[in-house]
């Protein structure tokens, strides 16, 4: 029996469009805090503050989004988020004070969380049901890879003198090309929907917190990862580029990719889950264990640690799209943006806690504990996961 078509002309944009979005994402991230130094003269725990508003924005607004675009028409929403995040690039060329700095990033990060949960809400519609798992694979992977040469082309400009409004244009050169291969997808017809009372299970999906909260656990460690690796490589005395930790995580990631979605097609979600858990339980643990490696032997630190990256990318890799999948087989069709607003929200919420967790830990101690506390945290998502969400989601699943 043939499979159902996957690859179709608007599948591979919408994958191009959030490509190109990510990479503008990317390639800013490691630039902003050189920028808010330089250009504002800010202090670093202003500039840490300046970053997280738009964090903050975006988790504020994951759960209306959902709600929109499971009300509304999703293309035009979709379209419309990601034109408002691809002006705010522009914006930032013409602030002339932090204070508009930090409104065009409260604006930037609310457009982000509309149009993050579009796209994936998007890309569901338009792929067939039966090959899911694949689909938000190879759509998770735009991002994974604009993840891996995005920081690295931004901190190339920099580095190489370019000017910061120039680093700008590019970001916003990338979106503006990403915007028009999002108005090239074509969606599905979606008949309007009865207008039911506002409640609670209209913003998250309530049969989908067992996993949420499984999934925020998971996401603490990561948030103290992407956040301080290089700070923790650097106080442990670990001579390396840390910046291809997140290249070796990221090609992890792409090779888990190839496997991991048809296994989710087959109906293995929470096998595919329950083994990335044992591999990022592991890697966790393995990083944690890296301060007292290197007092033995630096080199084979050095060759652990990519290859702790490498492990991480594998188990997160094939976690992301089991995960996705999980909560919109919760949910009925009409509650697609719900479902995914809330799988986005849970995994917000833990990097937002493991960036304060993984900073104060480290504050009155050293980050090795801030890991080993994360490697815990993991040991806990994953029992919870096989005890608790595991047989919720085969008692509740709909498809």
């Amino acid at each position: 029996m043939a499979k159902d078509r996957l690859i179709t002309p608007s599948y591979c944009f919408i994958l191009a469009a959030n490509f190109l979005l990510y990479f503008g994402f990317w390639l800013l991230i490691p630039v902003l805090p050189f920028y808010l130094s330089e250009f504002f003269q800010t202090g670093n725990s202003t500039i840490g503050i300046v970053l997280s508003c738009y964090t903050v924005a975006a988790l504020c607004i994951r759960p209306f989004s959902g709600y929109l675009l499971d009300t509304f028409a999703r293309k035009p929403l979709y379209l419309f988020a990601y034109f408002i995040f691809m002006m705010m690039f522009g914006g930032y060329l013409i602030a002339g004070s932090l204070t508009l700095f930090i409104i065009f990033r409260i604006i930037h990060g609310i457009s982000f969380g509309m149009v993050t949960v579009g796209g994936n809400t998007v890309v569901i519609d338009i792929m067939p049901s039966s090959r899911r798992g694949e689909g938000l694979g190879y759509y998770g992977l735009t991002n994974n890879t604009a993840m891996s040469i995005g920081p690295m082309f931004g901190l190339f400009l920099h580095d190489a003198g370019v000017s910061f409004a120039t680093i700008f244009c590019y970001a916003f050169g990338s979106c503006i090309l990403g915007f028009l291969c999002a108005s090239l997808v074509k969606t599905p017809y979606k008949p309007p929907v009865k207008r039911e009372p506002i409640s609670l299970d209209r913003f998250i999906l309530m049969k989908g917190l067992p996993a949420g909260f499984s999934l925020l656990l998971l996401s603490i460690p990561y948030g103290m990862t992407t956040n301080y690796v290089a700070m923790y490589a650097r106080q442990i005395g670990l001579n390396t580029q840390t910046g291809f930790f997140f290249t070796f995580m990221a090609v992890g990631m792409a090779i888990s990719r190839i496997f991991s979605g048809k296994l989710v097609d087959r109906g293995k979600i929470t096998q595919v889950i329950i083994a990335g858990l044992y591999l990022v339980v592991c890697s966790f643990f393995l990083l944690s264990a890296c301060v007292y490696l290197i007092q033995w032997n630096d080199t084979v630190c050095n060759i652990l640690f990519f290859g702790i990256a490498l492990l991480m990318g594998v188990g997160f890799g094939i976690m992301f799209p089991a995960f996705n999948t999980l909560f919109v087989n919760l949910a009925p069709n009409n509650q697609r943006g719900t479902a995914t607003s809330t799988y986005l929200t849970s995994w917000d919420v833990g990097i937002g806690i493991g960036m304060l967790t993984g900073g104060y830990i480290a504050e009155i101690s050293t980050f090795d504990k801030a890991y080993l506390f994360g490697a815990c945290l993991t040991v806990v998502s994953a029992l919870y996961f096989k005890l608790k969400v595991t047989p919720h989601y085969h008692k509740n699943k709909l498809r």
